[in-house]
């Protein structure tokens, strides 16, 4: 991601396949690729992060003026093509102030 100004409270919307589970919270226990421990680094750092059936969204309390990535682990469950969404970046009391960035589609083979 790449903010061209400051932003506060800006949300990240990326969908995810239908069928695939984000991990993260409660499964990370089990798996062992998760089990080291994640360094962060940088100075955005996600408020709140929220991963349901359809996408994994981040919620940032502030936004510096620069490059930033966001992160996250999906596990897919099932094999098909699969046609996303654009991702999108906004701020959430500025609608008017957003980014998008098309999907590749996307095959998962058995």
């Amino acid at each position: 991601m790449e903010a061209q100004a400051d932003q506060t409270w800006v949300v990240v919307s990326d969908p995810v396949p239908a069928g695939a589970t984000i991990l993260g919270k409660g499964l990370s226990r089990i798996l062992k690729c998760l089990q080291q421990v994640k360094k962060r680094k940088g100075f955005v750092w996600p408020a709140f992060e929220e991963r349901s059936f359809e996408a994994f969204r981040a919620y940032y309390e502030y936004v510096p003026k620069g490059k930033w990535t966001v992160e996250y682990t999906v596990r897919l469950n099932q094999s098909g093509i699969f046609q996303l969404p654009a991702t999108r970046a906004e701020a959430l009391y500025f609608p008017e102030m957003f980014g998008e960035i098309p999907n590749k589609v996307m095959e998962v083979i058995k």
